[in-house]
């Protein structure tokens, strides 16, 4: 890098560098970025610390004017109390812009409440399990009801909280493997798996349990007892919520006369397979000394989000769920800031009715109803357009920032996919295991349970492929 490069970006980055407290604090304190330098490892980052008590991240963009503040990469967990970072990706004529964004640190994954809700006997669960048509799983242990309450961090890792369930088998006699099914789309709230609703997913994690595993099942961030925004498809929170409810659990299973194995699975469908691939990178990125997963199944999910699910979006072909798109749009907005409002993003016939359909209050056949087939027309035309012939529009920036195939898994990992899925095409999973062949991950597998199979029907034969698995590796 040139002197004039170098003292162009040392100038941009102490201007655009920030303490921020996104925990209701009004004004912004001066962070001042010290000696930005060139190493052989990449660009290296160096500020002041204006307290006690803090943690940071590094954020980039490419431009100022039409980008979006994404995650800076990292060798390490972020938020970290460390002040320097390395941005090991910045090639030597990369022009970044960098901010960096504090916030108190969090006591990731403490317990803030357990709530033994109910316990399902063995007869209950067994009519349970016939209601949905699953015939392979035997109830053989009595389950107990969890409702967990734990502390977490926002998109910004900002202390917050969020909840999920656990279900744990009773008198099981032995260390239990630990298993953590991520569920699919939900846009209300109160039917998060914490509520116990047993028409929704947590099912699936009780049928894990009667079988003699520790099940958890996350409810993610806006969701349950969660306050805010669900930040819907936004990777590194999916993952972070996830990482915090796992270790949530271990300190619940440890207190209560539940130990468990060493073996560690990860599986989810839909939206619950996509936060399923971020959980699994996370952990192998981040966590290797807390956490080693044994085998991990992530089901029908939407990988390449700016790829192949961008290009279905735009290819006007009527969407069985449309909702997905503006609840996306909805978290994006929410996460990255688009534009000034989510209603500056949408044409007018869709301004004043879309937002508050997409609050938590409203379930998808209600949004759905209220948005076009095709439902990229809920857009401005002129942003349509611009997020059609720009590569870098800040709507497909976010949704590069959290595909999830430029990487290499090390643990097993099968994943499951059906051919005639209109929701999540397979074209999401096969990018994605081809890449993952390509950088030489072998131990990954590729599996369609039900070729003609939409993408409800693909979702209880996937899962009982992945828990055989499961079963004989545990």
């Amino acid at each position: 890098m040139n002197s004039r490069i170098s003292r162009f970006l040392a100038r941009c980055l102490t201007v655009l560098a920030a303490f921020l407290l996104p925990l209701g604090v009004d004004a912004a304190i001066s962070l001042q970025i010290t000696n930005p330098a060139r190493l052989p490892a990449g660009f290296q980052l160096q500020w002041n610390a204006p307290g006690t008590g803090l943690v940071y991240s590094v954020q980039f963009r490419e431009a100022l004017a039409d980008d979006v503040w994404r995650l800076a990469p990292a060798d390490q967990p972020w938020p970290s109390p460390l002040t320097n970072w390395v941005d090991t990706s910045a090639s030597s004529n990369t022009a970044r812009f960098y901010r960096v964004v504090a916030v108190p640190e969090s006591q990731r994954g403490k317990v803030l409440s357990a709530v033994n809700t109910r316990t399902m006997s063995r007869f209950e669960i067994g009519f349970l399990l016939a209601a949905a048509g699953v015939t392979n799983i035997t109830a053989q242990y009595n389950v107990r009801l969890y409702k967990v309450v734990y502390e977490t961090i926002t998109p910004l890792g900002a202390r917050t909280k969020a909840s999920g369930a656990l279900l744990l088998p009773e008198g099981a006699g032995r260390p239990l493997p630990l298993v953590t099914y991520q569920h699919g789309t939900i846009t209300q709230t109160n039917k998060a798996p914490s509520s116990m609703d047993l028409q929704g997913e947590v099912s699936i994690g009780i049928g894990f349990a009667t079988t003699g595993y520790a099940a958890a099942v996350p409810d993610f961030l806006g969701l349950g007892d969660s306050p805010g925004l669900h930040p819907y498809h936004h990777a590194r929170s999916e993952a972070t919520a996830c990482v915090d409810m796992l270790r949530a659990v271990k300190t619940l299973c440890a207190t209560n006369g539940f130990p468990l194995t060493n073996k560690l699975f990860l599986t989810g469908y839909s939206q619950g397979g996509h936060v399923t691939m971020a959980l699994c990178r996370e952990l192998e990125t981040f966590h290797t000394n807390e956490f080693t997963v044994t085998a991990c199944a992530p089901m029908a999910g939407a990988y390449d989000l700016s790829g192949v699910t961008a290009v279905d979006f735009l290819s006007g072909r009527a969407q069985p769920n449309p909702y997905y798109f503006a609840y996306l749009l909805a978290a994006y907005q929410d996460v990255y800031h688009l534009a000034s409002t989510l209603a500056d993003l949408l044409a007018p016939a869709y301004a004043t009715t879309l937002p508050p359909l997409l609050q938590g209050n409203s379930d998808g056949s209600t949004i759905n109803a209220a948005m076009p087939s095709d439902p990229v027309q809920v857009l401005k035309p002129a942003i349509l357009a611009a997020f059609r012939s720009n590569p870098n529009h800040p709507l497909t920036v976010a949704l590069r920032d959290n595909d999830l195939y430029a990487w290499t898994p090390r643990a097993l990992m099968r994943m499951y996919h059906c051919a005639g899925d209109q929701d999540v095409i397979i074209a999401n999973s096969q990018v994605a295991f081809a890449s993952f062949q390509a950088r030489g991950a072998t131990q990954v597998q590729f599996f369609d349970p039900l070729p003609s199979g939409d993408h409800g029907d693909c979702a209880i034969p996937s899962a009982m492929l992945a828990k055989a698995w499961f079963d004989s590796l545990r």
